[in-house]
């Protein structure tokens, strides 16, 4: 397979694009599954919601999109120059589809994406993934006489990089063909600033505009010795053969030669270029749910499914106001509905340990009392003894068999049950991603509903003492404005809309915040 086949043309028909085409579809698909039934008592839409908010969070800028399978596995990779439209386009039925797209869009079960800042910049790390990922439905072009090509002259001295469409035996090396041109001849002056190698015929003896505007180092004026431009032209092949990851080590250690040599000029081209370069690491896409789950997965050490994870977070000031949190996320998304908030009733001053083996224990209390689905992780904020504190509780209800893990946020060390020693991942996990994804969305949640009890708290002492507004006034007034300054800002038309208060109520309640 080669690196730059961007596309893939049905060898019997060279006038139309086939399935796999660079640009829009040529069919699109249906192909998302229906519901999965969970238990008795619930029933979801995992892949039609979760591809459905996928899709929804790429943005309508260019990129790179990886399409994958439950087991995380590759599909396709395909550039746009506007992602979500050409993500979207699969799953819009304007006909039916032929085999081989309804075969891969039927299995897509995850979407990421790599952002780019031109169409053109996607097609270089389409194609670099392309050779990492080798896609099973990515279909090589096989006519190469009839598309542009790029060819590395590394037969001469200095080699060159440039377009053709004749492939020859000459000792050069040729990567493609390709589908679009123009692309490609964007793609090769992006090439040609991170690699800059001469693009003339015939070297000159003296230097040409593409030296002044740094795409070329000028080996005709002895600019550049034979063994450093030769190293250039190593980095370039290593980046067009998809060794991103070797190329990335390569330029780091030759940086920090440089910065020991005290040559910073030098030093800092190498770092621009592993700027560029950075763009297309392993660890810039976006993982998707199931690479993560299935990471966090081999970290617990589950046997058996990990498709539902429920959080817990607590939130006060000085005891004040306890709340508690739970979300759910089902196979790597957030399932709002399966949210839930807790005032804390049985825990006085400041004891967050004691505020979240209340939580746990109501939550778990409950779903086993009306014989719900019970998670497959439980994910604790906070760490060694809020994870003891819940792992506490479970056992007193006859579940201290669930997986049960804390995270917390000083150094973002992960605490899992019965393991004795924290455990600290590094910064590009996938399972770290998700945990803190999850345990970020607990706390948001949290914080939110504490900040509203709050708010109507504080709105509630200011409304005493105005005659005519008790208990059920106060209740319709919040409901109605939401928060105390919009009541005290508010007229007699605005007072008049709320039910339950009348006209002498209303001038009340403005007489009192007047005086006030």
């Amino acid at each position: 397979m080669s690196l730059f086949q961007s596309s893939a043309f049905n060898r019997s028909d060279h006038h139309r694009h086939s399935e796999f085409c660079c640009g829009e579809p040529a069919v699109q698909g249906k192909g998302i599954k229906g519901p999965v039934e969970m238990d008795n008592s619930e029933k979801i839409e995992p892949d039609k919601k979760l591809l459905s908010a996928r899709v929804k969070e790429l943005p309508s800028s260019p990129g790179v999109y990886i399409m994958k399978d439950k087991k995380g596995d590759i599909l396709y990779v395909g550039k746009a120059g506007n992602l979500r439209k050409r993500v979207t386009s699969y799953f819009y039925p304007r006909r039916n589809l032929a085999g081989r797209l309804l075969a891969m869009v039927e299995r897509i079960s995850d979407i990421s994406y790599i952002p780019a800042s031109t169409e053109a910049e996607a097609l270089i790390y389409e194609n670099s993934l392309i050779k990492q990922l080798s896609p099973k439905y990515n279909v090589a072009l096989r006519d190469d006489k009839s598309y542009p090509m790029l060819k590395l002259t590394v037969n001469e001295q200095f080699p060159r990089l440039f377009i053709t469409r004749q492939k020859k035996d000459d000792g050069s090396i040729y990567y493609g063909p390709f589908t679009n041109v123009k692309l490609l001849r964007e793609a090769l002056i992006i090439l040609r600033q991170i690699f800059p190698l001469r693009s003339c015929g015939k070297i000159p003896k003296n230097v040409c505009l593409n030296y002044h505007i740094k795409q070329c180092v000028a080996p005709c004026a002895g600019k550049v010795s034979d063994s450093a431009y030769g190293g250039i032209v190593a980095e370039l092949k290593l980046f067009l053969e998809g060794r991103t990851k070797e190329l990335l080590k390569l330029l780091s250690g030759k940086m920090f030669d440089a910065a020991k040599k005290e040559d910073f000029e030098e030093a800092g081209r190498i770092k621009r270029r592993i700027e560029v370069l950075g763009a297309v690491k392993e660890n810039s896409v976006r993982y998707g749910p199931a690479e993560e789950l299935e990471e966090l997965k081999d970290l617990i050490g589950l046997k058996g499914p990990l498709e539902v994870i429920e959080a817990f977070d607590v939130s006060n000031i000085m005891g004040k106001d306890a709340v508690g949190s739970m979300i759910s996320f089902y196979k790597g998304r957030p399932m709002k509905s399966r949210y839930r908030k807790f005032r804390i009733k049985t825990v006085s001053g400041v004891d967050d340990y004691a505020m979240m083996r209340e939580i746990v224990r109501r939550r778990y209390t409950r779903l086993t009392e009306e014989k719900e689905r019970l998670p497959d992780l439980i994910l604790i904020d906070g760490g060694r003894g809020h994870l003891q504190a819940g792992v506490d509780e479970l056992e007193k209800i006859g579940l201290g068999g669930m997986a049960v893990m804390g995270i917390a946020k000083e150094f973002e060390h992960l605490y899992i049950k019965d393991r004795p020693e924290a455990v600290a991942l590094p910064k590009e996990s996938k399972a770290l991603h998700l945990l803190k994804r999850i345990r970020d969305e607990a706390h948001r949640f949290a914080i939110s509903y504490h900040k509203n009890l709050r708010k109507k708290s504080i709105t509630f002492s200011e409304l005493d003492g105005i005659s005519g507004v008790g208990p059920k006034r106060k209740k319709a007034l919040i409901g109605h404005f939401g928060d105390i300054d919009k009541i005290k800002a508010a007229t007699l038309e605005d007072f008049m809309k709320v039910e339950g208060v009348d006209e002498k109520s209303a001038k009340n309640i403005i007489q009192h915040f007047k005086e006030k």
